[in-house]
């Protein structure tokens, strides 16, 4: 917990078990434990983040549809206009709302989410919804939001527009 506090980017299992010369698999466990005793950590494809305060600014939500080929597209102009993207929701027919965490925050973060999905051969949750889906954005400001809707609206990656 304490090398999760003191953090605010991601901390890979890897890193944790290197640095507790355990395996990856006693880390997961281990923050599984840490869940069920009520610490707020999430999961991202990055690593594990402690969830602290809510970020200043606006947290908004989106509604996008593209191919998995535009998704680092999608990704650049949120993190380009000066959003954060937090999350990815679909809603499946059979288990209603699936959340992905992304916290991805930078163009160096989109790559490594992008480089990361390739590399294991992950498909976008989006591809279970023919592209349709929400993203949770942090945006420093109202302006930083609507500069980021308009970016995606020229791109035809809003939904329903």
């Amino acid at each position: 917990m304490d090398m999760l506090k003191n953090r605010r980017e991601p901390l890979s299992a890897s890193a944790l078990a290197q640095e507790f010369s355990v395996s990856r698999q006693i880390i997961v466990g281990d923050v599984a434990i840490l869940r069920a005793a009520g610490n707020e950590i999430t999961a991202t494809p990055r690593g594990y983040l402690l969830q602290t305060a809510r970020p200043d600014g606006e947290i908004r939500r989106v509604a996008c549809i593209h191919t998995s080929d535009d998704m680092e597209s999608e990704l650049n102009i949120c993190v380009d206009y000066g959003c954060s993207v937090l999350d990815v929701i679909v809603e499946h027919p059979v288990y209603g709302q699936l959340t992905g965490e992304l916290q991805v925050h930078s163009r160096y973060d989109v790559s490594q989410f992008i480089k990361k999905a390739k590399k294991e051969g992950a498909h976008a949750l989006s591809e279970l919804t023919d592209g349709v889906h929400l993203h949770t954005l942090s945006c420093p400001t109202k302006e930083a939001f609507e500069r980021t809707c308009t970016a995606l609206r020229e791109a035809g990656f809003l939904y329903g527009e």
